[in-house]
């Protein structure tokens, strides 16, 4: 009986356990893939009771699922544009909007016989048959590639070797697997440990390109969420700074050395 007793008043404490944990949902663009684990790690040395779940994809899906009701409490984009209009729309809170990093882009290729010292002029090298670059119309960092191409008059020339990725992630997966020679990625992919070792990069230069600010912002969902405002606070500490330093992004408003 006593057994009995002490096995139902255990499970009651699991149960209650259970019911405290608190949940949250983050929905962030691709080039935080290997970077928002490290984050949440962080965060839940803070938080031993969270529950966290992830999720990754190119900026501009993530944002048309939020905008219809997709159930994320905190959406990482990788611009301002998609998190200001979810705010604007009223399908964020507009008082959580924040700037978090800012994002660079690089050439990557696993050939060692193409050289990227020329940058995005030795694009037009013979050797190169396949351009990767992220889906413009839906990811930031494709439109940040497209923009860099157009101010070095490649646009034109280089469009019909152009394969898209879904998101800065597949891109760089195309030129990891061989289906492009050479991918523009995003520089947190290329330092990420998975590439550690992998391949030859090539920085390409911030004035070729408009700036990659990223932007987080609490979903409507995530607006009555504990839990989503202090990781929305802990994205503003010199930790999670750190962090995203380690994996190339630089931090906005920060002085420069």
């Amino acid at each position: 009986m006593f057994t009995k007793i002490l096995l139902i008043l255990a499970y009651g404490f699991l149960l209650v356990t259970h019911c405290f944990a608190e949940n949250l949902t983050i929905a962030a663009a691709s080039d935080m893939t290997y970077c928002v684990p490290e984050l949440v790690k962080e965060f839940q040395t803070d938080n031993p009771k969270s529950e966290v779940k992830t999720l990754f994809g190119s900026s501009g899906n993530l944002f048309a699922q939020i905008k219809n009701g997709a159930p994320f409490d905190v959406y990482m984009s990788a611009d301002m544009q998609y998190p200001t209009e979810l705010a604007n729309v009223g399908a964020a809170d507009k008082s959580s909007l924040m700037p978090y990093a800012r994002g660079h882009l690089m050439l990557w290729t696993a050939n060692a016989a193409i050289n990227l010292d020329k940058g995005l002029q030795g694009l037009s090298q013979s050797s190169i048959k396949r351009i990767a670059i992220a889906n413009p119309e839906t990811a930031p960092y494709g439109r940040a590639a497209r923009a860099a191409l157009q101010q070095a008059k490649l646009w034109d020339d280089i469009t019909p070797l152009l394969v898209f990725g879904d998101n800065i992630s597949q891109t760089l997966q195309y030129a990891e697997t061989g289906n492009a020679d050479v991918a523009i990625v995003s520089r947190s992919l290329v330092l990420s440990p998975k590439m550690v070792g992998k391949g030859h990069a090539q920085a390409i230069p911030e004035t070729a390109y408009p700036p990659l600010n990223q932007g987080l912002v609490i979903t409507n969902k995530g607006s009555g969420n504990l839990l989503a405002v202090k990781f929305a606070k802990f994205m503003q500490s010199d930790k999670a700074k750190t962090i995203l330093e380690r994996f190339g992004f630089s931090i906005p408003n920060k002085p420069s050395n």
